[in-house]
């Protein structure tokens, strides 16, 4: 994406894991309908352990050479990222302010919000039939977006992005809808690359990153939690 190339850095991280998390995990190994989480998407707050999480990925950040280190950082206004952003920044010796831009929120589930699978197929067979015959790139459940729709929203991130942090190192903290469709854009990938990628979650606190350079933006590394090699990463 012709967009990103003038950065010098780009860096993206998953927030660290959420109380949704948990919620989640105990819903999928009950079988569950229901996460039970009761706030709205945007309120979810940081576990314990995502807290801890985000604490290291600041110390991580904090050890980078000085020609890696972030000049600018964005952040989802959801408070699992921004909370993991301002962690992060405090144990480090940068004086960044976090810029939230709404764009990089998470994606839009709509009525499907807080349903498993289980519980879209018994109480939504209708739209559970839908999705598989669009697939889950192009599928928009009801009120919600597809990941197309995430495409076109971060399309125009990035060009803002080309403009406003040409040249910089810019850390980016989201969502793993974000990182995955960011992989799309920047790579150049097709709907099956991207959705075989996304069968691999992307883990709390990881870490990808591309290196600015001629004419394109290079991978370095994706889905990385090395630093967080001490703790129990969670997916």
């Amino acid at each position: 994406m012709s967009a990103v190339k003038a950065l010098e850095w780009l860096n993206l991280t998953r927030h660290g894991e959420s109380t949704a998390n948990v919620a989640w995990r105990v819903a999928y190994e009950r079988g569950a309908e229901e996460t039970g989480v009761s706030e709205r998407d945007a309120d979810v707050p940081l576990s314990d352990l995502g807290r801890a999480q985000a604490a290291n990925l600041g110390r991580w950040l904090a050890g980078r050479p000085a020609d890696e280190r972030p000049t600018l950082v964005y952040s989802s206004p959801f408070r699992r990222a921004l909370d993991t952003a301002r962690i992060a920044l405090d144990e480090t010796p940068f004086d960044l302010p976090v810029q939230i831009d709404e764009r990089l929120r998470d994606r839009d589930q709509g009525i499907l919000e807080g349903l498993t699978g289980a519980g879209i197929r018994r109480r939504y067979p209708d739209e559970y039939a839908r999705k598989l015959k669009l697939g889950k790139f192009y599928y928009r459940p009801p009120a919600g977006e597809s990941w197309a729709d995430l495409a076109l929203r971060l399309r125009s991130f990035y060009r803002d992005l080309s403009v406003d942090a040409a040249g910089e190192r810019v850390l980016v903290v989201a969502h793993d809808a974000i990182v995955v469709t960011t992989r799309y854009l920047v790579e150049n990938l097709t709907e099956q690359e991207v959705l075989e990628i996304e069968k691999n979650p992307v883990a709390n606190a990881s870490m990808t990153r591309w290196r600015g350079g001629g004419d394109r933006l290079t991978p370095v590394v994706y889905n990385d939690v090395e630093h967080l090699s001490e703790m129990s990463a969670a997916s």
